[in-house]
C-alpha cells in the first residue's frame, strides 16, 4: 500500500514538474536557512551546561545607580563574596575573579618564550565552584600557594610539549610560578582562560579587600541544595543596604543592589553588562535570527499554498474522475497531503546537504566550531522528521481541503471556473501574498536600519582622532624606570608626531573611582572615569580643549595638583559652564597610597569636549584626566600617514634599545573600535543574506502565480489584443493586482518595522533616527522586485500570438 502511494505521489510530482520545482526550491532554501540558524541558536544555548551541579552556581552582579543613571555591572566589591561566605549559611562556596586590564603577558619555560593573553587572578576556591577536568595534577588545593599556577592543556603543549608540566617552573613577566595542574578547556564555558593564579599573589592590602565601593571582582556563589535563591537575594540586598555604610562609612554603597544571575543565563543575557569577563552572546540577536528563520519558512509554506490553490483547476478533472470511481474526500486529502510531505522530505534532504556544504562558512563567519555530530543524536532526527510532517501538513492541508472539495459533476462537465473553486481561493491567495511581502518588507526595512546604524558606529565623530595611533603596553623594569628616556627616543623616530604614556586610552580599559568635589562651600562625592596621563595625552589624541588649557611642563603644579575634565563632568559636578569649572577644587584618594586617608588635591585647569572612549552603546561619563606616573604603563604613538612603515620600524628599534628581551606587541587604536562592533557587523551581513533569501523565495512564488494567472487568462488576453490592446496595456492588466497586494503589504509592514527597529536602537546611547526615506527605499525596492518578477510572465503573455490562444473558441 505504501509502495503504491509513493508511486502515485512521485508520478503526480513529476507530471507537474514546474510546480514541484518551484516549491521544492523554495522549501529547500527556507529549510537550509532554518537548519543553519537552528545550529547557531542551539550552540548559543549550550554555554555552561557541561558543569555538574551548574544549576546551583550563580553570578552575583551589581545593579549600580549613580547620578548618571542605573547600569548592570558584572564587577562587584570584594566584600560581596566575603560577606556571603561569613554571614550567609545558605552559601556553600564563593569564588572571585579579579577584573584586570586585558593585555598579553610574556611567559617563559626553557627556550620557549611566548605571549599569553587570557588569564586571571582568582580565589583558591575557584575549582570548588567550577570543577573543571584536570589532565595533569589535581584541582584540590591547586591555588593555595601564592606562587602556584594552573594552565590549560593547550598552553602546556606550547611550553612543555607532551611532557607532564606539574612541578615545573614557568616565568610570568620574569616572576617564577610553579605549575600545579593542567586543566582541559571547554569552549562552552563563559570564562575562557589559559592560566589561573591565586589572588593571594597580588598581595592586595587588607583594608582594600574590605571595601564596599571598589568594583573590581566578578563574584560567584555556589548555593547549598534546596536554597531559594530569590529569598537569599532579597536577604543579601537588605544586608548591603542596612549594614554596608555603617561598616565602612562609604556613602556610595547605598547605590549598590546585588542580584543573582543563574550560570546558564550569563552568556546570552549579559549583553548590556559593564566590565564583563564573560564570552557573551545576545539573546536579542538569537531571537531575531530565530524569527527570521520562521519568517523564511512561512514564506516558503505560503508559496506552496498559493501555487497549489492556483493550480487546483488543472487538477480538478483528476479529482472528478477519482471521486466518480469511489474515492472519498479523506482519501484524496491524505493523497494530496502525502504529496506535500514527500516534497518536504525531498527538500529536507537537499537542505541538509546544502547546510553541510555551508557549515564551514558559518563556523568561519561566527568563530564557532559547530559540527554535524549533533545529528548523531536520534532526538535530532526525530525533530527533523517532525519538522517534515509539520511543514508538509501546514503547506498541504488547505490545498488538499480545496482539491478534495470539487464537485465531480461540475468538474467533468467543465462548468467550474477559478471563482467557483471551494474556499474562495483568490482571497486566500491574496492574503498569503500580502503576508509574504509584508514579512519581506519587514526584513528589508530592518536591514536598511541596521546598515545605517552600523555605518554610524564606524564613522561617527568620536571627539578625538583615532587614526595612525600605534598603541602598546610597556614591558620590563628598564623601560618603566626610564619611561621619559624611552618617550624621547620614540619622538626621535621620523614620522612620529606625539607620544603619550598613560592609562585609559580610548578603546582600551579605563579605571573608575570616586572623586570629591568642593563647590559652593560643600563637598560631594562623585563616581568618575579616571584617566592617568602625561603632558601630551590631549595633543596625541587630538582632544578639543573648550575652556582653560592643556597640561604644561612650564607649570610646576600641573604634575601633582591639576585636573582636566570633560563636558559631562561639568554638568554632573554642578558647574554651570566650562568657564565656571576652571579653578574649582577636586580631591582624590590615590591608588596604592601607604596612608588610605591621604588625598591628592588640585584645581581644574581645563575642559575638553566629550570624547567616546568606550563603544557607542555607552554614554560618555564624568571623566577626569590627571598626571599620575605611577599608573602610566601604556604608550600611544601618533604617526604621520606618509612613510608609516618606516615609522613602525623605527618604533620597534627604539623598543629594542630599552627592553630587547620582550617582543613588542602593538596594534592601532582604530582597530580597537572596529572590534567593538564585530557582532553588529555580523548581524548586518546575516540580515542581508537572509533578507535576500526571503525575497528570492517570495519571488519564486510570485513568479509561479504570475505564470498560472497568465495561463488562466490567456484567452482574455487574446481577445483584448484582437480588439487593439497594446503590450503595455496587457502587462499592466496582469501586473496591477499583484502590485496592489505589495502596496498593502507595505502599509502593514512599515509601522511594525518602525516599532521593532526603534526598540533595537534604544540599546545604543548614540544612534540614528529612522527617517521617512528608509520606508521609501523599501517601498521602491519591493515594488520594483514584484513588478520585474510579474512582468516577465506578463510580457510573455502579451507578445504571444492571439490566434493560438483563441483557435479553440
Amino acid at each position: 500500500m505504501l509502495q503504491n502511494f509513493l508511486k502515485i505521489a512521485f508520478r503526480n510530482i513529476t507530471r507537474h514538474k514546474g510546480f514541484a520545482f518551484i516549491n521544492i526550491a523554495g522549501l529547500t532554501l527556507g529549510l537550509t536557512a532554518c537548519i543553519l540558524i537552528g545550529l547557531f541558536v542551539w550552540d548559543e544555548h549550550q554555554y555552561d551546561k557541561f558543569l555538574p551541579n551548574g544549576d546551583q552556581v550563580y553570578r552575583v552582579y551589581d545593579e549600580y545607580t549613580n547620578s548618571e543613571g542605573t547600569q548592570m555591572m558584572a564587577v562587584t566589591p570584594p566584600m560581596f563574596a566575603s560577606t556571603l561566605d561569613k554571614d550567609f549559611p545558605e552559601v556553600e562556596k564563593t569564588a572571585r575573579v579579579m577584573m584586570m586590564a586585558e593585555y598579553k603577558t610574556l611567559f617563559e619555560a626553557g627556550k620557549n618564550k611566548l605571549y599569553e593573553q587570557s588569564g586571571y587572578f582568582v580565589d583558591s576556591t575557584f575549582f570548588d565552584v567550577f570543577p573543571l577536568t584536570f589532565k595533569y595534577g589535581s584541582s584540590v588545593k591547586a591555588l593555595d600557594d601564592p606562587n602556584a599556577i594552573v594552565i590549560s592543556q593547550e598552553m602546556a603543549e606550547r611550553f612543555f610539549g607532551s611532557d607532564d608540566p606539574v612541578g615545573k617552573q614557568i616565568l610570568k613577566d620574569k616572576t617564577p610560578y610553579l605549575v600545579k595542574g593542567v586543566f582541559e578547556k571547554d569552549p562552552k564555558f563563559h570564562l575562557q582562560f589559559n592560566y589561573l593564579i591565586s589572588l593571594s599573589a597580588m598581595q592586595i592590602p587588607g583594608e582594600r579587600m574590605q571595601s564596599w565601593s571598589w568594583h573590581q571582582f566578578v563574584t560567584y556563589a555556589k548555593l547549598k541544595k534546596g536554597v531559594d535563591v530569590n529569598t537569599l537575594e532579597s536577604k543579601f540586598q537588605n544586608y548591603v543596604k542596612l549594614n554596608a555604610n555603617s561598616l565602612t562609612n562609604d556613602a556610595a554603597t547605598s547605590l549598590d543592589k546585588p542580584l543573582f544571575q543563574p550560570l546558564k543565563r550569563i552568556h546570552l543575557y549579559s549583553a548590556d553588562f559593564k566590565f564583563d569577563l564573560a564570552q557573551r552572546g545576545n539573546i536579542i540577536y538569537v531571537n531575531a535570527l530565530t524569527i527570521i528563520a520562521i519568517f523564511i519558512l512561512l514564506i516558503a509554506c505560503f508559496n506552496f499554498i498559493n501555487l497549489a490553490t492556483a493550480k487546483s483547476l488543472q487538477r480538478a478533472k483528476e479529482v472528478g474522475v477519482r471521486k466518480s470511481v469511489g474515492a472519498g474526500r479523506t482519501q484524496l486529502m491524505v493523497q494530496f497531503i502525502g504529496e506535500t510531505v514527500l516534497m518536504t522530505f525531498i527538500s529536507i534532504l537537499l537542505s541538509f546537504c546544502l547546510a553541510m556544504f555551508l557549515l564551514p562558512w558559518l563556523n568561519d563567519f561566527t568563530n564557532k566550531d559547530i559540527s554535524f555530530s549533533v545529528f548523531a543524536n536520534p532526538v535530532v532526527w526525530m525533530l527533523l522528521l517532525a519538522l517534515t510532517l509539520v511543514v508538509g501538513v501546514i503547506a498541504g492541508f488547505y490545498p488538499a481541503l480545496v482539491l478534495s472539495g470539487f464537485k465531480p459533476v461540475k468538474v467533468l462537465k467543465g462548468n467550474i471556473s477559478a471563482d467557483e473553486t471551494p474556499g474562495k481561493i483568490p482571497w486566500l491567495r491574496h492574503g498569503l501574498v500580502i503576508t509574504q511581502f509584508a514579512l519581506s518588507v519587514l526584513l528589508i526595512i530592518s536591514a536598511i536600519v541596521v546598515f545605517k546604524q552600523v555605518d554610524y558606529l564606524h564613522n561617527k565623530d568620536l571627539g578625538f582622532n583615532k587614526e595612525q595611533i600605534m598603541f602598546f603596553p610597556m614591558r620590563g623594569d628598564n623601560m618603566f624606570n626610564k619611561a621619559d628616556a624611552f618617550k624621547n627616543e620614540l619622538l626621535k623616530v621620523p614620522g612620529v608626531s606625539y607620544v603619550s604614556i598613560g592609562y585609559g586610552f580610548p578603546g582600551d580599559a579605563v579605571a573608575g573611582d570616586e572623586i570629591i568635589v568642593s563647590h559652593n562651600g560643600r563637598q560631594t562625592t562623585q563616581s568618575a572615569t579616571q584617566i592617568t596621563a602625561d603632558y601630551d595625552y590631549v595633543k596625541t589624541l587630538g582632544l578639543h580643549v573648550i575652556a582653560g588649557r592643556d597640561f604644561s611642563k612650564e607649570m610646576k603644579t600641573d604634575k601633582d595638583h591639576a585636573w582636566i575634565i570633560n563636558e559631562t563632568a561639568v554638568r554632573q559636578l554642578g558647574f554651570q559652564t566650562p568657564q565656571k569649572a576652571l579653578g574649582q577644587d577636586l580631591y582624590w584618594h590615590p591608588w596604592g597610597a601607604s596612608n588610605p586617608d591621604s588625598l591628592k588635591t588640585g584645581k581644574i585647569i581645563g575642559v575638553v569636549k566629550d570624547f567616546n572612549y568606550k563603544s557607542l552603546y555607552d554614554k560618555v561619563e564624568t571623566t577626569v584626566i590627571q598626571i599620575f606616573p605611577d599608573a602610566a604603563w601604556k604608550v600611544a604613538v601618533k604617526i604621520k600617514a606618509a612613510g608609516i612603515g618606516n615609522s613602525i620600524n623605527g618604533v620597534k628599534n627604539a623598543w629594542n634599545k630599552f627592553t630587547p628581551e620582550y617582543p613588542i606587541e602593538y596594534k592601532f587604536l582604530d582597530e580597537n573600535f572596529e572590534q567593538m562592533y564585530t557582532a553588529e557587523d555580523k548581524l548586518r551581513s546575516l540580515l542581508l543574506i537572509f533578507t535576500c533569501i526571503a525575497i528570492f523565495i517570495g519571488c519564486l512564488g510570485l513568479f509561479g502565480l504570475a505564470a498560472y494567472t497568465a495561463e488562466r487568462r490567456k484567452k482574455e488576453v487574446g481577445i483584448r489584443k484582437v480588439l487593439g490592446a497594446s503590450t503595455q496595456n496587457v502587462v499592466m492588466l496582469l501586473s496591477k493586482d499583484f502590485i496592489a497586494l505589495v502596496v498593502i503589504s507595505l502599509f502593514i509592514a512599515s509601522p511594525i518595522a518602525w516599532i521593532f527597529m526603534n526598540k533595537w536602537l534604544q540599546d545604543f546611547a548614540y544612534r540614528i533616527h529612522i527617517n521617512w526615506w528608509v520606508f521609501a527605499v523599501a517601498a521602491i525596492a519591493s515594488l520594483s522586485i514584484a513588478f520585474i518578477t510579474v512582468s516577465f510572465q506578463a510580457i510573455k503573455a502579451a507578445i504571444a500570438n492571439p490566434v493560438k490562444s483563441l483557435r479553440t473558441e
